[in-house]
Parts: structure tokens; C-alpha cells; sequence
């Protein structure tokens, strides 16, 4: 069995494969301190769970934007698993080329998207992650990574809004019944979610001009189901695209 960890800066998602199947998966917040013998201790519980133990895992793969989670995550896996594991590098050979420069700043969790997404739907397809940061990435037809837009994420947007302003208060992350809203709560909520849908929808519409149209446009992320529904573009959630980018780019290394 595969493990595939994708480290962000929020949270860190590991998922068990079967093959092609994704048997498990968890998501846990990500602290940088953490060790690798924590991680151990952690996932020994997670794996208890779901009737699953270290001896099933024979391949790590790791998709990472925080080195020292990487650092750690490779110790953990090299002195518990007795794995050296593979991380996802921009520059490694991948099955996709990558439109990038220079192509070590493009975040491998968003080629683990491209890979996946290209690799289950075909053809042109435009990747929307609802992260720490909001990136959508374009895929060619021949499933060349052409690059894309990063925005801020929805709650660093409104961590940062609620630090500046001192009459607001956090709010729940649920659509509004209307865009105009006649209560703070939901002139946020308006804000946040229609906002971002449309955000989303401006830069799709751009991405697609660019591409010559057609290319389908998938959402991931923690928060994609939340956005998707009020958004023009989006056309279906993958929630688990990252997990499965690494699993496919983990096939093709192996």
C-alpha cells in the first residue's frame, strides 16, 4: 500500500492506497514543531482506526510546501516505516512538462493537481484549490503545466480582517440566503462566498480566453463544496485530487 502525504500550510492530508483506491485518509492541522517520531505516535493511532498497521505500507510519497514538516515527515518514514519516500519535486521527471520560472518556486501540491487532473479528466483543465492560499492552475490539452494565479485563502482573508478591524468578529463560513446583507454576519458571508465564486469566476473566464476555451475546471481544497455551488465556472469538487496526484506521480516514479 501507497501512503501520500500532502503537507500545506494549514493542514496536512495522508491518505492509504490500494492500488487505485483510496482505502483511508485523515487531515490533521499542521505544526511546524511537530517531530518525526509525533507523527509516528499519531498515525499509529489514525492507522488502529481503520485495521491498518506500518507493515502495510511499502511506498511513501510526499507532496510539501513546508520544509520542516518535510524534514520531519522523511525521518518519520525512514525510522518508522523503513521507507525513503519520494518527494515531489517540480523539477523531476513527472509525465507533465512544466511551464514555469524558475520551475523550483511552483508548489508541488500544485503539480500533484495538474498531474491528477489531467490524468482523470483529459484534455485542457483549469485546477481550483480553496487552501491556505487560493492558486487555479491550466493544464494544455497535451497536459502541459502552463502555470496560474495564487489569491489569498478565505481564512487567512478573514483572520486578516478580523486583526484590522476591530468591530468585527469571526463568523460562520455558511452562504447567505442573499447577496445583500442586512446583519454583519451576513454582509460577511456575502463577502466571503460570493465573493471568492466570483473571484474564482473572473480569472477562469481569463484562463479560459488565454487557452482558447473549453478546458474543464475542477475544484479541491477544504473548502471547495462551500464555494462551488454559487460559483458559474466550477464544475465538479475532487476533493481528494492532491492525494491522488501523488499516487499517480508515485506510479510513474516507480
Amino acid at each position: 500500500m501507497l501512503l501520500a502525504i500532502d503537507v500545506g500550510n494549514t493542514n496536512i492530508t495522508f491518505g492509504v492506497f490500494d492500488g487505485e483506491r483510496l482505502v483511508a485518509d485523515w487531515r490533521i492541522g499542521t505544526v511546524q514543531r511537530r517531530t518525526g517520531d509525533e507523527y509516528a505516535a499519531l498515525l499509529l493511532n489514525l492507522f488502529r482506526l481503520k485495521n491498518l498497521s506500518f507493515a502495510d505500507i511499502d511506498g511513501v510519497g510526499l507532496s510539501s510546501v513546508v520544509p520542516r514538516a518535510t524534514d520531519a515527515l522523511i525521518r518519520f518514514s525512514k525510522r518508522h516505516l523503513n521507507i525513503d519516500p519520494l518527494v515531489i519535486l517540480p523539477d523531476m521527471e513527472l509525465g507533465i512538462r512544466v511551464n514555469y520560472y524558475p520551475i523550483t518556486d511552483v508548489g508541488a501540491d500544485r503539480i500533484a493537481n495538474a498531474v491528477a487532473a489531467h490524468a482523470k479528466y483529459g484534455g485542457k483543465v483549469i485546477v481550483v484549490d480553496f487552501g491556505t492560499g487560493t492558486t487555479l492552475d491550466a493544464v494544455s490539452e497535451d497536459g502541459e503545466y502552463l502555470g496560474g494565479a495564487i489569491a489569498p485563502g478565505i481564512e487567512v482573508s478573514l483572520e486578516a480582517l478580523f486583526s484590522r478591524a476591530a468591530r468585527l468578529t469571526g463568523v460562520r463560513l455558511v452562504a447567505p440566503e442573499k447577496a445583500i446583507g442586512d446583519t454583519t454576519a451576513g454582509s460577511l458571508q456575502s463577502g466571503i462566498i460570493f465573493g471568492y465564486a466570483g473571484l474564482v469566476d473572473a480569472l477562469v473566464d481569463r484562463f479560459q480566453e488565454e487557452i482558447g476555451g473549453s478546458a474543464k475546471v475542477i475544484a479541491t481544497g477544504g473548502l471547495a463544496d462551500l464555494i462551488a455551488p454559487h460559483s458559474r465556472t466550477i464544475e465538479l469538487c475532487d476533493e481528494m485530487l492532491t492525494l491522488e496526484g501523488i499516487r499517480i506521480i508515485f506510479a510513474r516514479r516507480m
